[in-house]
């Protein structure tokens, strides 16, 4: 079966999630968004769902994004009846190894004065970097993606961390916000989908 999804001005992660939901029901989807970050959100899916995709930019600023299945869905026979969660989250069970997942949300650290607030974080970050074992994904969210944009005082070590093969994640709602698109030099836009998923997951969770 085929159908279409207009996901034209939704939030992210809404057009991500309709995707899912659309492809797990069908053969092909057609999504139409208006924005970058959605389309590369939904190419990140199609990699997750074993689809085929491509997109056509069919007027300024509207994308249509053409998913196929290619595979069938990794589900164990017994659960073939069963509905799939509308989000679905790997958590490790506890007291077994797991991601070890640093969150920024903002480009402070700490409440009071925001200059010591911003010394301290650009200290934590660059300790980061010298810490073994490194974490294996930073989540950037709120304020705390404007440490990874050009001219930050932490770009720097947050390059060499993605280097080094740390996951960044960079809210794609909160670079928006901030009208940030042109400017993140460290890590790749993601969603609340992936960013939940992630937290979800993590064996060991630091917010400084």
């Amino acid at each position: 079966m085929k159908t279409t999804v207009d996901a034209r001005g939704l939030s992210c992660p809404e057009p991500v999630l309709r995707a899912k939901k659309a492809i797990a029901a069908n053969e092909e989807v057609t999504v139409i968004v208006d924005n970058q970050i959605a389309v590369e959100n939904i190419r990140r899916l199609s990699a997750k769902a074993a689809c085929d995709f491509s997109v056509t930019e069919k007027a300024s600023g509207i994308w249509e994004v053409a998913l196929v299945r290619t595979g069938a869905a990794n589900r164990p026979a017994a659960d073939a009846g069963a509905v799939e969660p509308e989000l679905s989250c790997g958590i490790a069970p506890v007291g077994e190894a797991g991601p070890h997942v640093v969150v920024l949300s903002d480009n402070h650290m700490g409440r009071g004065d925001d200059i010591l607030g911003d010394v301290l974080i650009r200290a934590f970050i660059h300790t980061l970097s010298q810490l073994k074992p490194l974490p294996d994904t930073i989540v950037c969210y709120n304020a705390g993606v404007k440490l990874a944009v050009k001219e930050s005082a932490a770009l720097e070590d947050l390059q060499q961390l993605a280097q080094a093969g740390v996951d960044i994640l960079v809210c794609g709602t909160c670079v928006n916000y901030f009208s940030l698109g042109d400017q993140v030099a460290a890590g790749r836009i993601s969603n609340m989908y992936d960013i939940l998923e992630t937290m979800a997951g993590a064996a060991r969770l630091v917010r400084p």
